[in-house]
């Protein structure tokens, strides 16, 4: 078992208490790898949300973004601001919180694009950009909200961090510090390689399992086809069931590196029509066995680490 300080905190500020901010603020409060004060102070745009993340003890307290005066009281001290918004609320939100934010105050994010989330930042924090860390916690459910957050849902899974030149090198691990506590791999990237991978791994397999989804939806025979839906239909569009807002978000801040991957794929949907078209079979089977090859390999990797990643504990 590895022996490391525990990680320490005296206040947490997160915009956005659902799946991701909750589960992170269960981690840090629950999993018993955390050391000081541990408030947890969330700020919503709706009071039902922040009331739900209350009565479910993921946090002490709320405050309201439109109120100037428990916003000010809120980030007051604070060690750590998370921001678990959509994306295009990035600029948005760092504006309200610039003129409370202490100097000392290292604040993150959990947006699924990168490039987009720095210039927000840089536009909206100017010279004190070097106190934004931008991050991405690689962990999600189907399930979306307060209700839904967890204590171990980072625990094997990776957070990426994407240093600015800016960053002081403290800022940075003390970021990182936090993510490990909640039992998560960091990794870093810089934000344009960011973007590109999870254009590829993350952002066009949703695009294809909403457009799934809405193809059988247009159908004449919709109603019977979703009738006679199961497992395939069921682990391909798994993800369909997530935040339509998030997604919107992405698709839109990210849409260079995603067009460039709907195209590739595009063009391997064209082959596979015209092997079909043709009937190819050794065509059609030498890609599928190519896939089946790589996807197993994947898996195999997965569990391997997953495996030396606890055996290091």
């Amino acid at each position: 078992m590895t022996d490391v300080a525990a990680f320490s905190f005296n206040k947490l500020v997160i915009f956005g208490v659902g799946l991701i901010g909750g589960s992170l603020a269960r981690a840090l409060r629950e999993r018993g790898e955390t050391e000081g004060a541990r408030k947890v102070i969330g700020v919503g745009r709706s009071s039902a949300s922040s009331e739900r993340a209350l009565a479910l003890s993921v946090i002490d307290s709320a405050a309201a973004l439109s109120d100037d005066a428990a916003l000010r009281e809120a980030l007051s001290g604070a060690d750590f601001v998370l921001l678990a918004a959509p994306v295009a609320q990035t600029q948005p939100l760092l504006e309200r919180i610039a003129p409370h934010l202490d100097a000392s105050t290292i604040v993150t994010d959990a947006g699924s694009t990168k490039s987009d989330v720095v210039g927000a930042a840089g536009a909206a924090l100017g010279a004190r950009i070097g106190q934004f860390v931008p991050g991405h916690p690689i962990a999600g459910r189907e399930s979306s909200g307060v209700d839904a957050a967890l204590p171990d849902l980072y625990v094997n899974r990776n957070v990426v961090l994407c240093p600015l030149p800016e960053n002081a090198p403290q800022a940075v691990e003390r970021v990182a510090a936090m993510w490990r506590a909640t039992g998560a791999l960091v990794r870093e990237m810089t934000p344009a390689q960011h973007d590109r991978v999870f254009a590829a791994v993350s952002h066009l397999p949703h695009v294809l399992s909403f457009a799934l989804v809405e193809q059988i939806l247009n159908s004449p025979d919709a109603a019977l086809k979703f009738s006679f839906a199961a497992g395939g239909f069921r682990d391909f569009t798994r993800i369909a069931a997530s935040s339509p807002e998030m997604w919107r978000d992405v698709c839109v801040a990210n849409r260079v590196a995603l067009l460039d991957e709907l195209d590739a794929y595009t063009a391997v949907l064209g082959r596979l029509r015209a092997a079909i078209d043709a009937a190819d079979g050794a065509a059609l089977e030498a890609v599928f066995a190519r896939s089946r090859v790589a996807r197993t390999e994947w898996q195999e990797q997965r569990a391997v680490g997953t495996a030396q990643s606890d055996a290091s504990k």
